[in-house]
């Protein structure tokens, strides 16, 4: 598959499932901002976390490039198995979004155990005394057990590239940038309308079209 064309689908399927990153990450963005300082910008320390959290997603991706590209080295029949790994997260992902299953959950629970040990470092950064401790705090909170996330990650391990994987998580993180930023400023009357259950479920079937997408390049070897 084109390269370019990765990129695009990543930053598309970031903005798709903005409605689930409302979820997760939406009430955090909004609840940090009790610890910026008086009488400062509020745009600033928002846009710091967001800088930190798309830094986690970029170093992950790039981390699990870099795990694919060892691993197809020492087997040569890898990358399908990739592609198919991450065909079947994102059929996962597009059924977890429209609450028709949602055994992504259970790798989330998986997730937390981690996240139990990384979680209490970002208290440490409250209040913020800049925005350098807010970019600092949105890296923390980007290893919060996500399933969106854990999908994707599965396709920057089919990249068996670091830069490749890097750039795609970087493309992701770009794309769920609306909705979280709406929802940290405070454009409530969107949520409504991004976790509508018709909205879920159109995403849903975007996400199960863009699975056959690459169910068809696996089998004819369009790669």
């Amino acid at each position: 598959m084109n390269p370019d064309f990765n990129l695009l689908s990543a930053f598309l399927i970031g903005l798709a499932g903005g409605v689930h990153c409302i979820g997760m990450c939406g009430g955090i963005a909004s609840a940090f901002t009790f610890a910026i300082p008086k009488n400062v910008s509020q745009l600033t320390y928002i846009c710091a976390y967001n800088i930190g959290r798309i830094l986690s997603y970029t170093a992950a991706g790039a981390l699990t490039g870099y795990i694919g590209s060892i691993i197809s080295t020492s087997a040569n029949n890898a990358f399908p198995i990739f592609q198919i790994i991450s065909i079947v997260f994102m059929v996962l992902l597009a059924l977890y979004i429209s609450d028709w299953y949602k055994g992504l959950s259970a790798l989330e629970r998986l997730g937390s155990h981690l996240w139990r040990h990384i979680s209490p470092i970002g208290k440490k950064l409250i209040p913020f005394k800049n925005p350098l401790y807010t970019i600092a705090y949105g890296m923390i909170w980007g290893w919060l057990p996500c399933g969106l996330v854990y999908s994707m990650l599965s396709w920057s391990l089919a990249s068996e590239s670091v830069y490749q994987g890097a750039s795609m998580m970087l493309f992701f993180g770009l794309g769920t940038l609306p909705a979280v930023m709406a929802t940290s400023l405070g454009a409530g009357f969107l949520l409504p309308i991004f976790q509508h259950k018709y909205t879920r479920k159109m995403i849903a079937i975007l996400l199960l079209a863009f699975s056959l997408i690459l169910t068809y390049d696996l089998v004819t070897g369009n790669n």
